[in-house]
């Protein structure tokens, strides 16, 4: 009897966040080690990005953006319970601690999450692949249903469930991102009910030893700030994204 064919999808996020990330990006889905990527529509680098993504013809989903960098959609132009005094997102912690105590208004992440598909598809003049939510942000409570909603809304049907069982055993992660990664699956599986009823789909749960990406290892600037990233470690930057494959093409 012969084996079922298994398909092995290995996305990358943050797509859009500076040249250097998307370069290496780029570089990984030339040599077949990733075979998509989730864009930050709001990211410094994103429609250079996009112009990648077409020029390579990479599978590209949404990777929606509730908690870092400032907005694309109608908070751009006054007070929202997304942002913080300075017009940016609240962060990762502060957006969950904003949805945890209630103060996030719903509608408000219905609004920017359409602003964020409407840009998506400015940009590469299609709809996404698959939408998925920056440091998991759509699998919390209540942002999970409008999530789902505005995903059924407008025809995607992928989604990413971060679920990686027995992440809450890996002794090497110090204990704030083990208490994070715990957290973020049972939000993940709270999250499936909503997402089944309005037909998202997304892989099957997998049983990891340990998360595939270190938690503990930050790769992300607060805001979002492409300066503070070009002056990172240089044993930060693989070699190549300095690659003649991806910048001699532009």
């Amino acid at each position: 009897m012969a084996r079922p064919r298994v398909r092995l999808v290995v996305t990358a996020d943050d797509f859009g966040y500076c040249p250097r990330r998307d370069e290496g990006i780029v570089e990984a889905f030339l040599a077949g080690a990733v075979t998509s990527v989730s864009l930050l529509v709001n990211g410094a680098a994103a429609e250079s990005a996009a112009e990648l993504a077409r020029r390579h013809r990479i599978p590209t989903g949404l990777h929606a953006n509730l908690s870092e960098g400032r907005p694309v959609g109608p908070a751009r132009h006054g007070a929202s319970s997304l942002l913080g005094p300075e017009g940016f997102f609240l962060g990762k912690m502060g957006f969950r601690e904003a949805v945890a105590a209630g103060e996030v208004v719903l509608p408000q992440v219905r609004g920017e999450l359409e602003a964020q598909l409407s840009r998506f598809r400015e940009l590469l003049g299609r709809d996404p692949t698959h939408v998925d939510g920056h440091q998991h942000v759509h699998v919390l409570p209540g942002v999970c249903q409008v999530f789902a909603e505005a995903l059924q809304a407008c025809g995607v049907r992928f989604t990413r469930l971060p679920m990686e069982r027995g992440v809450g055993g890996c002794a090497w992660l110090e204990a704030p991102a083990r208490a994070f990664a715990c957290a973020v699956e049972q939000d993940a599986r709270a999250a499936m009910g909503p997402f089944a009823r309005h037909g998202l789909r997304s892989v099957p749960p997998t049983a990891y030893p340990c998360p595939l990406r270190p938690a503990a290892v930050p790769l992300m600037p607060r805001h979002l700030q492409v300066d503070r990233c070009l002056r990172g470690p240089e044993h930060l930057r693989p070699a190549h994204v300095r690659s003649p494959r991806v910048r001699g093409t532009g």
